[in-house]
């Protein structure tokens, strides 16, 4: 079992910019896929970036954050730069990570491991 712990969220004013990290409990986790989602209230939750294994080359965004968000990884650790941020980014953020190297889709369901959401709140 891996356990996942997000840190980071906070309070930010529009065009401002966080980092979200999520601690991963173990180096398994280097040679899985890992993501980012995002969830409101009485909506889907929403992925918003991923990431293949450590060194397999591979990134996915989803087109409401490429070019502002980046995700990136170490050994055991997962973050998420925010930049440029907009009201519609406020949400709950969810690591996440499958137990698979490389990522297909970022479909929550398909995901095994979550950690518990940090928020993030974009005033406009």
């Amino acid at each position: 079992q891996v356990h996942l712990v997000e840190s980071g969220g906070g309070s930010v004013q529009a065009g401002g910019s966080l980092e979200l990290t999520c601690r991963g409990s173990d180096y398994r986790i280097g040679g899985y896929c890992v993501a980012w989602f995002r969830q409101v209230p009485g909506k889907e939750r929403e992925g918003v970036a991923g990431m293949n294994r450590i060194g397999g080359a591979g990134l996915m965004y989803s087109d409401a954050v490429k070019g502002r968000f980046t995700i990136s990884r170490d050994a055991t650790n997962i973050y998420l730069q925010m930049n440029n941020l907009k009201f519609e980014d406020t949400g709950t953020y969810y690591c996440a990570a499958r137990s698979s190297a490389y990522c297909s889709t970022l479909t929550a369901a398909e995901f095994a491991f979550w950690g518990q959401g940090t928020e993030v709140s974009v005033g406009s």
